[in-house]
């Protein structure tokens, strides 16, 4: 019986040595023997900016107009302008765009905001616009139709690909229209917000232009 076993164990070890299977993959070049490419968020947006961008500004209500149909009740909207950040559930996010007149630029925290007073409204509502460092929410993202949760693997790349839009905003729109330089100024905006509080709007915006 043991000869047996040891014949047994010397056929798979050469088996082994002749197979090749096993084979060692220092960490961090896993992809090398799955052929699955590790996750990363800066190629993955700078990839989609230019159809994001597109995307936001297609779908923009008019926020003059938006703030007047919905009466105080930002939520109610959802149905004709708004999205779901969950598909049918979760928070609810719109496209707009707008002018209006920089009434106030606040540079005090890294989460940086202007105030502006809309054209064509004399409403209640705060119209704040996000100007960084950092920003708040996810509403670029998940008023976004060209991507949705399900194509990434988890909520840690999810979550990434917010913070990098964010990363493209500041780059690409936010630092090149300077807002320190904007009091003042009547300005014209496309972005998105989150409908959090019915008073107030932060806007992230994917345009930014003075007049």
């Amino acid at each position: 019986m043991k000869k047996k076993l040891l014949a047994l164990t010397l056929t798979l070890v050469f088996a082994v040595s002749l197979t090749g299977c096993v084979k060692v993959v220092k960490i961090g070049e896993e992809s090398t023997l799955t052929g699955k490419q590790e996750f990363n968020a800066t190629d993955s947006v700078q990839g989609m900016w230019e159809s994001a961008e597109a995307n936001i500004e297609e779908k923009a209500v008019d926020l003059p107009a938006f703030l007047t149909e919905a009466g105080g009740d930002l939520k109610s909207l959802v149905d004709k302008y708004g999205k779901y950040s969950m598909g049918t559930s979760g928070t609810i996010s719109y496209a707009v765009k707008g002018s209006g007149v920089v009434e106030e630029v606040n540079q005090e925290k890294k989460a940086g905001y202007m105030t502006v007073k809309l054209d064509g409204y004399d409403g209640p509502e705060i119209i704040k616009i996000q100007i960084g460092s950092i920003y708040k929410g996810s509403s670029t993202r998940d008023t976004l139709d060209i991507i949705r949760f399900g194509d990434y693997t988890n909520q840690e790349e999810w979550a990434a690909v917010s913070q990098e839009l964010h990363s493209q905003i500041d780059a690409n729109v936010i630092q090149p229209a300077d807002p320190g330089s904007l009091q003042g100024k009547t300005i014209e905006f496309v972005g998105t917000f989150t409908a959090d509080s019915d008073d107030e709007l932060l806007i992230t915006v994917v345009k930014l232009e003075a007049k």
